[in-house]
C-alpha cells in the first residue's frame, strides 16, 4: 500500500527521487501519466494495467461517448513508461511537468494504489481547501455507505 506525503526537489534534468518506501513497492519501471486536479499519477506496471482495464470496460468506456474518448486520449496518449534509476530517481517528461505546473519543489503523495506528484504550492493549496471540507466529505461518504 502506498501512503504518506513526501517533499522533494526536481533536479535540473527533470528528475525526482521516489521515496525509498515507494521504490520498494513500485519496481524498476513505472508509468507516469497526467492526473486529475493538476497532479501526475504514477503506477506500477501491474497497477497501470488494472487502471487501464477499469477505464476500458464496456460499461464505463464506450468509444461512442465523447467524454470517455477524450479522457482516455489525454490519460493514455500522454502517459509514458519510465525507468527508476539505480538511486531511485525518475525522469518526469517536460509535457507532464507542464500539465501539473511543476517547477522545482514537489509533493509526492501515496494514494493506496498509485503515487501522485504535485507542485508543492499547488498541493499545499489543494490540501488546505480539502481539509476544510473533511466533515462534509465524511458525511457524504457515510451516506453512501463507504464510512
Amino acid at each position: 500500500m502506498l501512503i504518506g506525503e513526501h517533499l522533494h526537489t526536481i533536479d535540473d534534468k527533470s528528475r525526482v527521487s521516489l521515496p525509498s518506501k515507494f521504490r520498494k513497492e513500485m519496481g524498476s519501471t513505472v508509468v507516469i501519466a497526467p492526473g486529475i486536479d493538476s497532479c501526475l499519477f504514477i503506477f506500477t506496471l501491474k497497477g497501470w494495467k488494472e487502471f487501464a482495464e477499469r477505464l476500458s470496460r464496456p460499461d464505463s468506456s464506450s468509444v461512442l461517448q465523447a467524454d470517455n474518448r477524450n479522457f482516455n486520449r489525454i490519460i493514455f496518449g500522454r502517459a509514458t513508461e519510465v525507468e527508476v534509476d539505480s538511486i531511485g530517481r525518475i525522469l518526469i517528461p517536460d509535457h507532464l511537468c507542464e500539465h501539473a505546473g511543476i517547477k522545482t519543489r514537489v509533493a509526492i503523495i501515496g494514494v493506496l494504489n498509485r503515487v501522485e506528484v504535485w507542485d508543492e504550492k499547488v498541493w499545499s493549496s489543494y490540501r488546505t481547501a480539502v481539509e476544510k471540507k473533511t466533515d462534509a466529505l465524511a458525511e457524504k461518504l457515510g451516506s453512501a455507505g463507504i464510512l
